[in-house]
């Protein structure tokens, strides 16, 4: 966060001085963090604590210790852990220093930022030849096939750095060295761009197993050839929300039944009668939130696809989930849905 020593209040001073900061930082709900002559952290002081203080007699010309909170939350990481963002979010604190070993305030974190962000790495594959898409695809890759402005994979990857994921690994094959030299080592967009290199083909997750240390807990792999307005921040808290350790994102299909159906039992006779009914199926859509330590159950160096990770998963017993996409999404497999994606990003805001 910018600008943070603003935040910083000396243990010497007084309530009345407390008072003038927090009206300069022109915020509702505005915090100061209290700190000793060597910038060490002691505690924190708000609007409210200043409040209830005065209510008790305290006077503005006393010293803040006389109304701040000691100790108060505090980190020792830029990058808190998801167990850490949920404690504060619980006790709706948004802004928390962060410390180092003595003590020491580092900079200040303004949790409404972050929860705006989802701390994990992507891996986005895009090694497939898209033959179905001959001739577009002869001589460019089916991820950089353009859809409006920009090739399908570009949206994806923005909108995924947008919600502040800057380490992201592109897995190629076909027609690879197109893509690299498309978006480099992604500094023009402000993040991180690693390279998966597949020798051959490895299936929808089996390319992911080459990197061989990710840097965050959890992981977030999708297909490049999608189209969609999935809430990234929505699908990540209710992935840690449910403790899973998969989360796999979900398209609904409806079938509408034109007759009444009868339903029977063992031995054939009605036991129930409904009229034109609609069952409602969830299909894989392509992306999926782990623990990243879930890739111990894919083999090395082979074709897996992320169907064989979810069926060894379940035999393993862990926790997986589905997460149902209520916006818009399309896989561009067909000309028809590349037909299609052209048509509707008109109308998209993604």
């Amino acid at each position: 966060m910018k600008n943070w020593e603003r935040y910083i209040i000396n243990s010497n001073a007084n309530i009345k001085d407390a008072l003038k900061q927090l009206d300069q930082l022109g915020l509702v709900n505005g915090v100061l963090f209290i700190a000793d002559e060597k910038g060490c952290l002691l505690g924190s002081i708000t609007d409210g604590d200043i409040r209830r203080g005065l209510l008790q007699d305290v006077n503005v010309n006393d010293p803040i210790n006389k109304a701040g909170h000691y100790p108060c939350k505090f980190v020792f990481s830029f990058q808190p852990t998801s167990q850490e963002l949920k404690a504060f979010k619980e006790r709706n604190l948004r802004f928390i220093p962060v410390v180092n070993e003595e003590m020491n305030i580092l900079g200040i974190l303004d949790l409404e930022h972050l929860r705006r962000t989802i701390p994990v790495e992507a891996v986005l594959m895009a090694g497939g030849k898209g033959q179905r898409l001959l001739p577009l695809t002869e001589d460019t890759p089916k991820p950089l096939l353009k859809v409006g402005p920009k090739p399908i994979i570009e949206h994806n990857i923005d909108r995924l750095i947008n919600h502040g994921v800057d380490n992201i690994y592109l897995s190629i094959n076909y027609l690879g060295h197109k893509i690299r030299d498309y978006f480099g080592d992604g500094y023009a967009k402000g993040a991180t761009i690693n390279y998966i290199e597949e020798d051959f083909p490895m299936g929808t997750i089996g390319a992911a197993k080459k990197v061989k240390n990710y840097s965050k807990e959890h992981l977030l792999i999708m297909n490049s050839d999608i189209l969609t307005d999935i809430d990234f921040h929505e699908f990540y808290n209710d992935f840690i929300e449910q403790n899973a350790d998969m989360s796999v994102a979900a398209i609904s299909y409806h079938v509408d039944i034109p007759y009444a159906v009868m339903e029977t039992d063992e031995h054939n006779r009605i036991a129930s009668l409904k009229e034109k009914p609609r069952y409602t199926y969830y299909s894989n859509a392509g992306i999926y939130l782990m623990k990243s330590e879930m890739l111990e159950h894919v083999p090395h160096n082979e074709f897996f696809n992320v169907t064989d990770l979810i069926e060894e998963l379940i035999g393993k017993g862990k926790k997986l989930i589905t997460f149902p996409i209520l916006g818009y999404w399309l896989d561009i497999g067909r000309m028809d849905d590349y037909k299609k994606a052209q048509e509707d990003i008109k109308h998209l805001n993604l």
